[in-house]
């Protein structure tokens, strides 16, 4: 390839002749400009009551969506909510990515939050232009505000069929006081168009045919591109180096050494060698070319086979108990027959199709960022702290993100596009490599846990005893070797069980590598414990093992703390008065799922199912998985289904969608996923080492369904996860009559 030669995505997709034809996406405004924090504006600017709504005096309604899109259509979903409540015509929308600014409020992207989290409050904002634009056009009519109505883009007076535009009313209504919090009024959700309706994705046709902009797509005047050889194991550092063949490589500007981070890590780059070059593939090769002696730290004898014997030997030890009910040593101790079993999961990397990349512009008293990153204000504090300034002086502005899971919101990147920036006088990209991506990551936690129930003469479970030990997310801000509360409480703390006798333990467990969140987070690795431990309890009791769920979960009723045997519950940041936990919401889509998959008939039918149901992020959903062998006797996934309650739907389009992804995701994860450390470094580095579930391994079939609910909104882009991989290897325990109690799948059986 000719170094001249620069083929960008958009143009290698207009290239190709991508088109969306006839595709009705629906009347959405192009949604490209940077938004800032709203203002009252000038005399005849038009309506601003808040940071998120402005109508313009032409009658243009612009809409800010502060939350990041990555896939989950939040800018679908969120930005229609409002013009739903405000009453206004989305062909007549023009919906604005925010800036990081504290402005807005929560900017996090993650914790399945969007919805659940923004759906009062911005209904209300909706409302607040609503009910000023109607008082400024009862004002006009001299008739009382409350015989009119918004609807359709404009403000109408039934009685007498009259009607003013938006537009038309826009500077009038910025000179009534915006409604105190108190005195907003929400319309009824009945006239609500957006909630439970399948919407328009709004930037479909621009990711289709290349015009959308993710992080790579930035391109400022001068700007220079740096890639990075950053240190294989973490707390590693640059011993010596020699930079000449690198900077002999044309294009190639300079090497610039990058800091080392002191712990704990939390956000900071891990360091090493920026090769900052007038484009990538001059940037690569001159990276290539680096030679350079590390010095591996304090974690360079990190080895995944000797972590996991002491992960397992601190569950068999026991730790601080965290849930406590009844006696379980005196019930274990007249038990009379026990169930042991120990299970495995290892580190997962992200691997989102977009790998990080930011790009930043920066002098001494400024600095401004172009980033795809999950939360914007995050990425704001850090850049600030790197460069010594205030976060008055750094604006960041958030890009499409292609796909994130997590990782995107933790900044280091985009510290390191700021760092180079201001070294270099010029903007510079930081683009990282897939293989950077897979070596870098902030893993999702390695796991063990110990789970061990007592049986008495009748067969009934009387005792419950549940050990887990992960190197926990807090120990990239504080060192810390046992979980937070918050963790436990996703499959530990917080798992409803009918037995008289339950105890938790959290064992000790120090991190070698960069612990983050990733989808679903802890439950991933407390489902597919707790679930398949279940589903072995059933067979030991000789029951079905949807029956044996339902015992277990016992009569629909709704846990309080004390009920579960725990002082407190955190629940995901909402009340449990609001958001309780209800086994009549498990039983309900456990139901579900059998009714849907056969279940009941799968032995005349000859299929080998498997069953989990779990609670996240204040979601309930169950999944089963068939299995099957083919002709050659190769084991391969049939079908699945999947049924969410999760509360309170808006746009249920995206809402299939989410959950129809996490059974691939889930599925791709338990039979592939692994990251392993030899030396504290990452030994795989691509999607030839760490695999994916590719197309024709998918389910020929995945059915979804959404269980109608009039709970408030929960979660729903991570709740889908964690009852996958449980689904699968209880399945194929019923195909194979062998037990798997340790991920990925493929160290088991051939797959």
């Amino acid at each position: 390839m000719s170094e001249s030669l620069r083929v960008v995505r958009r143009s290698f997709l207009v290239g190709l002749g991508i088109a969306v034809g006839g595709l009705a996406l629906g009347s959405f405004a192009r949604a490209e400009e940077p938004g800032g924090p709203g203002a009252k504006g000038t005399a005849g600017d038009g309506l601003r009551p808040n940071v998120f709504v402005h109508v313009a005096p032409d009658g243009l309604v612009t809409i800010v969506c502060a939350r990041s899109e990555m896939g989950q259509g939040v800018r679908s979903t969120l930005p229609a909510l409002i013009a739903d409540e405000l009453g206004a015509d989305m062909a007549r929308v023009k919906i604005v990515q925010a800036d990081g600014d504290k402005a807005y409020g929560d900017q996090n992207t993650d914790g399945s939050r969007s919805v659940r989290m923004d759906f009062a409050r911005l209904r209300r904002t909706g409302a607040a232009a609503r009910m000023m634009l109607v008082t400024a056009a009862a004002r006009r009519w001299k008739v009382p505000a409350a015989t009119l109505t918004a609807r359709d883009h404009a403000v109408f007076h039934d009685a007498t069929k009259r009607s003013l535009g938006f537009g038309e009313l826009a500077n009038d209504a910025a000179k009534v006081p915006v409604p105190a919090k108190e005195a907003i009024t929400l319309r009824p959700l009945s006239e609500l168009k957006t909630v439970g309706r399948e919407l328009p994705l709004v930037d479909g046709a621009d990711i289709v045919t290349g015009r959308a902009a993710f992080g790579a797509d930035v391109r400022l005047p001068g700007m220079l591109t740096a890639v990075i050889a950053r240190p294989p194991v973490v707390g590693g550092k640059v011993a010596r180096h020699d930079p000449s063949k690198a900077l002999a490589v044309k294009g190639v500007k300079r090497v610039v050494a990058l800091p080392a981070p002191k712990p704990p890590f939390a956000f900071q780059p891990v360091g090493g060698l920026a090769v900052v070059a007038e484009d990538t593939w001059s940037a690569m090769r001159g990276r290539k070319l680096l030679e350079i002696a590390w010095e591996g730290g304090d974690n360079a004898g990190y080895d995944s086979p000797s972590y996991r014997a002491k992960l397992e030997a601190a569950v068999r030890a026991g730790g601080r108990v965290v849930r406590d009910l009844g006696d379980v040593d005196e019930a274990l101790a007249g038990a009379k027959r026990t169930v042991e079993a120990v299970y495995h999961a290892p580190n997962l990397v992200h691997a989102p199709m977009e790998p990080p990349v930011a790009v930043a512009k920066a002098d001494a008293r400024s600095c401004e960022v172009w980033a795809s990153t999950q939360n914007p204000q995050s990425a704001r504090a850090a850049v600030a702290k790197a460069l010594g300034l205030d976060e008055g002086a750094v604006t960041v502005h958030v890009t499409l993100l292609g796909g994130g899971f997590g990782r995107k919101s933790k900044p280091d990147y985009v510290v390191e596009a700021a760092l180079l920036a201001r070294e270099m006088g010029a903007p510079v990209r930081v683009q990282w490599t897939r293989e950077d991506d897979i070596r870098h990551d902030y893993y999702h936690s390695v796991s063990a846990q110990r789970l061990v129930a007592g049986l008495d003469g009748a067969g009934k479970i009387v005792a419950w005893q549940h050990r887990t030990a992960f190197p926990p997310i807090a120990s990239i801000f504080d060192g810390a070797t046992y979980a937070a509360p918050g963790q436990l409480a996703q499959g530990v703390l917080d798992v409803p069980l009918s037995i008289p006798n339950v105890r938790a333990e959290n064992c000790e467990a120090r991190a070698h590598t960069r612990i983050g969140w990733l989808r679903s987070v802890a439950n991933i690795y407390h489902a597919f414990a707790v679930q398949s431990f279940l589903d072995e309890l059933a067979h030991a009791r000789r029951m079905d093992p949807a029956d044996h769920l339902l015992e277990v979960f016992g009569p629909p009723r709704t846990w309080s703390p004390a009920d579960l045997g725990v002082a407190e519950l955190p629940n995901y940041g909402q009340p449990l008065d609001e958001y309780p936990i209800d086994t009549a919401r498990h039983r309900r889509v456990l139901e579900r799922v059998t009714s849907l998959s056969g279940w009941r008939g799968r032995a005349a039918a000859k299929r080998a199912l498997g069953l989990a149901v779990h609670r996240s992020f204040l979601a309930y959903v169950a999944v089963v998985v068939a299995v099957v062998k083919d002709a050659a006797g190769k084991i391969r996934v049939d079908e699945a289904w999947i049924v969410a309650d999760c509360g309170l739907v808006v746009n249920l389009e995206r809402v299939r969608s989410q959950l129809e992804g996490a059974v691939v995701f889930g599925l791709s994860h338990a039979l592939y996923g692994e990251i392993t450390m030899k030396g504290g470094a990452t030994e795989q580095s691509n999607f030839r080492d760490f695999r994916l579930m590719r197309l024709h391994e998918a389910p020929r079939r995945i059915h979804v369904e959404v269980v109608e609910s009039d709970a408030p909104p929960s979660g729903v882009g991570e709740p889908g996860v964690p009852p996958v991989a449980p689904a699968l290897t209880n399945a194929l325990f019923a195909l194979t009559g062998t037990r798997v109690r340790e991920l990925p799948v493929v160290r088991t059986l051939a797959v």
